[in-house]
């Protein structure tokens, strides 16, 4: 199996400390987030085998299966007497790097660092087990410079971080317009600004970019501040859906604690259903996790247009994430690889077909 290519690029990757994909107030590494009531043990629950399960996760809608999973207690109520310990990331490197050091177990992740996670560690560090999240992903610009998608040429946008998954989508949609541009320097037919989610908006308003590729709720927050929503990802895929959040477990953890793994992928599942059924609740309940985690809760005119942007499913969507991988590849940032291997769905589908759902398909990327 190839790795990922040793450029400046990628490198980069393992230690920068930008958002890669999400909005987040946590500093670099992680946030201990265990002292949620609702995440007690109940007195006299029955323990699995592992006495706790470290889990971890952006502060970020595009998140929310995690924030609303935890806040609600409904990964907790499925562990039972085992002990759910929450962190939180502000960058797919550093969750990558605690999944390798065991200071997590299960994450969840976008594509862009599962897929480097997976090759950098020739196959032998993670699995993907799950799905959690689909779209939320677009294209703001200032509609006083920019009125079309081919006025983008020649213009200053900003993607989270380079090499990420938005960067990787962006960096593909120049190439097929045509344009030429150079993945590491982003200069060329359009100026690839690589920029802290957290900053993007300050930058959109001193006019120091004319627009942006970014997830929510940072697209919604531009669009507050009088962006356009020029173009939605979610619009060049087929039936508009594409990965943006994955359930990551080590491969070392997953050997030795299937059964936990289960449960907090019946957890998913669970919350994935009660936030399908209960959009508004959900939604606060979002809210107020992220109000708990950055000391701010993100206004209506912000939330209500992200939330509604975003799909929750328990489906992984693993052929939208080979196309990601041979997007990468066409940009010149990930060697050619071969992902066989990168997803066990086993346990995933055992909790589905235990539930009365469909089962989900790993596109041929399966446990070799």
């Amino acid at each position: 199996m190839s790795a990922v290519r040793p450029l400046k690029t990628l490198r980069a990757l393992a230690v920068i400390t930008a958002l890669p994909v999400l909005l987040t107030a946590c500093g670099y590494g992680s946030k201990s987030t265990d002292d949620d009531k609702q995440n007690a043990v109940a007195a006299g629950a029955k323990k699995l085998s592992a006495d706790e399960v470290k889990i971890g996760y952006f502060p970020n809608l595009t998140h929310a299966t995690a924030l609303v999973g935890v806040q609600e207690g409904l990964f907790q109520k499925e562990l039972g007497g085992t002990k759910i310990k929450p962190s939180t990331f502000n960058a797919g490197p550093s969750e990558i790097e605690a999944l390798n050091a065991g200071s997590i177990d299960i994450g969840w992740i976008g594509p862009s660092p599962a897929i480097n996670g997976y090759t950098k560690s020739n196959g032998k560090s993670l699995k993907i087990i799950g799905g959690s999240a689909s779209g939320g992903v677009k294209l703001v610009v200032n509609p006083k410079k920019i009125k079309s998608l081919d006025d983008v040429k020649g213009k200053k946008i900003a993607t989270p971080q380079l090499g990420n998954t938005q960067d990787v989508a962006f960096l593909n949609w120049i190439a097929e317009k045509g344009w030429k541009v150079d993945a590491q320097s982003g200069k060329g037919d359009v100026s690839v600004v690589r920029t802290d989610n957290k900053i993007t908006p300050d930058a959109y308003k001193s006019g120091s970019i004319d627009g942006a590729w970014v997830p929510e709720p940072t697209a919604s927050k531009l669009v507050a501040e009088g962006g356009k929503v020029l173009l939605d990802e979610s619009t060049l895929w087929p039936d508009k859906k594409f990965v943006i959040t994955n359930i990551i477990v080590s491969q070392k953890f997953l050997k030795e604690h299937p059964d936990v793994v289960e449960a907090v992928l019946r957890g998913s599942v669970k919350t994935n259903q009660w936030i399908n059924a209960n959009p508004d609740k959900a939604k606060a309940s979002a809210n107020t996790a992220l109000q708990k985690l950055s000391g701010k809760a993100l206004p209506a005119e912000v939330i209500d247009p992200a939330w509604k942007s975003v799909q929750f499913t328990d489906d992984p969507l693993a052929s939208t994430l080979n196309t990601e991988a041979e997007h990468a590849v066409k940009a010149g940032l990930l060697d050619k690889t071969d992902l066989k291997g990168i997803y066990d769905l086993a346990p995933l589908n055992k909790v589905l077909k235990a539930a009365g759902k469909a089962t989900v398909d790993d596109a041929g990327l399966g446990a070799q």
